[in-house]
């Protein structure tokens, strides 16, 4: 029970609802694609048809890696990354660190080693280059952009995505403290009460439901977006004379007593055994540092052990591939502010327990999704006196509720088209603009929308019934194929769009014969 006196309450109420009607759109901007972007990985790998499940990791890679040393010159040999690329081939960057305009960069020579350990493919540039969207993760790398930054430049995209991650963080705590029967309002519904209590009935569940993951999602969110774009310039400044470097090198370096001499790469492929038997899961990235120098160090990542939550960092000696130590994600030792700083992707992108915890943060992702929608929608029904002033509010709702799933679709569809030619990383998000930019003009010329978000329901089930067709007629692996390689999301994700599509047609048909006349197809389609 949460008793506030009744000029605070109303208070409460005033935050609440302005907090969410001034960024309330772009909030469900940012949730929706966080949403999506939670099984970014499983997307990249349905829609580019990735059917390998045998990881870089596990193949041999020692002479390779070696090779790749001998070939590169030595003012690269700062430090090395390696991960996975495309279908489970590797990928080795050989690089220093430098500044460029104020900002920490990666500048050196990326290549991409195929299952056969051959060199595929040889790029010259910086972390940008290397680390960008490529042909085949197009669509994955899209949605992450999207949800990370909105396509805005550094660092205003993550200055914005910041500060609506401090609205939402409003919305939930005036939510809470408005609240005046906080557990009973988790299980009222009055179904048969008014239409208007039923809809604010069922946004105060599906919000009070989500409350816990609104603070962690606010909380992550705002931590990444404000880390690097204030964070770390104000304590550069104020530790180490703006030297970023050296700030970079003291929170996440490997300390030890420098020791320049030539030395023999230690062998990868007993270190990459040794560290999957450690940790129990496959590195998800190896970092080298000082390559090919006998103060070389190697650092291995792993996802959270089963019922954990912190990621696992194991650090081993370059030169001998001997294990050192369990390496804390920041500083030299163990601390509650490096565990803190640990947990913050799992916790925000919630992979940490694997597909359960994704589903479970995709389904409150989801709520609040609904939630932010149906605030916005019954703010406007206790306005409806000013519904003819606040019509363009009432338009742009649909328009982004249901336009941007629509144009993810749009670019989803596009994807699959253009991946095969080659020109998915210009296509995924230009169609994306197209998509966008046709349902905004035509969304203010529609006769109503009400009518408008009918047709955007229409095609937001057309293209996902499509999708299936589509991605096997541009080469996708079928059913069967898919489920002998190992990979079942394929067919999973196939299932989900398939019954999802099915799920809006029918909804569509069954609200047009029961209420032709209905007003705001989402909400109804909703409940």
């Amino acid at each position: 029970m949460i008793h506030l006196p009744k000029d605070e309450t109303k208070a409460m109420v005033a935050v609440h609802g302005w907090s969410g009607i001034l960024l309330g759109l772009l909030l469900y901007a940012v949730v929706l694609t966080g949403t999506a972007a939670v099984f970014a990985e499983e997307i990249g790998i349905w829609s580019a048809g990735h059917v390998t499940s045998q990881s870089a990791f596990e193949r041999p890679m020692a002479d390779t890696i070696r090779a790749l040393g001998d070939r590169t010159p030595a003012q690269y040999h700062e430090a090395v990354d390696l991960f996975e690329v495309g279908d489970h081939d590797l990928g080795a960057f050989f690089h220093r660190h430098e500044m460029d305009k104020g900002e920490l960069i990666s500048r050196g020579i990326f290549y991409v080693v195929g299952k056969d350990g051959r060199v595929i493919h040889t790029q010259t540039g910086t972390n940008e280059d290397v680390f960008g969207p490529r042909n085949d993760s197009a669509l994955s790398s899209f949605l992450v952009d999207t949800h990370v930054r909105l396509h805005v430049p550094n660092p205003w995209g993550l200055l914005l995505t910041g500060i609506v991650g401090l609205s939402m963080l409003v919305a939930a705590v005036s939510g809470l403290l408005i609240h005046r029967h906080l557990f009973k309002d988790i299980f009222t519904l009055r179904r048969k009460a008014n239409p208007v209590l039923v809809n604010r009935d069922r946004h105060s569940v599906a919000g009070t439901w989500s409350l816990p993951f609104a603070f962690i999602l606010a909380f992550t969110g705002s931590f990444f977006s404000f880390f690097g774009t204030i964070g770390v310039p104000i304590v550069a400044m104020a530790a180490f004379g703006g030297d970023v470097v050296a700030l970079t090198e003291a929170v996440y370096g490997t300390p030890g007593k420098p020791d320049p001499r030539p030395a023999a790469i230690g062998n990868f492929d007993h270190i990459m055994s040794d560290a999957i038997a450690r940790a129990g899961a496959i590195p998800t990235f190896v970092a080298v540092e000082n390559f090919g120098r006998a103060d070389a160090k190697v650092t291995t990542y792993h996802p959270p052990k089963s019922g954990g939550l912190a990621p696992i960092s194991l650090l081993y000696d370059g030169a001998t591939a001997q294990f050192n130590q369990v390496k804390p994600l920041i500083g030299p030792a163990p601390s509650a502010g490096g565990t803190l700083a640990a947990i913050m992707s799992p916790l925000h992108f919630g992979n940490f327990a694997g597909l359960v915890s994704k589903a479970i943060w995709f389904g409150l992702g989801f709520a609040m999704c609904y939630v932010t929608y149906t605030g916005i929608r019954l703010w406007l029904v206790r306005r409806e006196e000013g519904a003819r002033s606040l019509g363009w509010l009432d338009r742009s709702l649909v328009i982004v509720g249901l336009g941007l799933p629509v144009a993810l679709l749009a670019s989803t569809v596009a994807f699959l088209v253009t991946m095969p030619m080659g020109s998915a990383t210009y296509w995924t998000p230009a169609s994306f603009l197209i998509a966008s930019a046709v349902i905004i003009l035509a969304g203010f010329l529609w006769r109503s929308s009400a009518a408008f978000a009918r047709v955007l329901q229409a095609a937001m089930a057309a293209i996902m019934l499509i999708l299936l067709p589509l991605r096997l007629l541009t080469g996708g692996p079928g059913w069967a194929s898919a489920m002998a390689a190992g990979q079942p999301v394929i067919v999973a994700l196939d299932l989900a769009f398939l019954l999802t599509g099915g799920w809006l047609l029918w909804s569509i048909v069954r609200t047009s014969q029961s209420r032709p006349s209905a007003e705001h197809g989402l909400l109804q389609a909703a409940e």
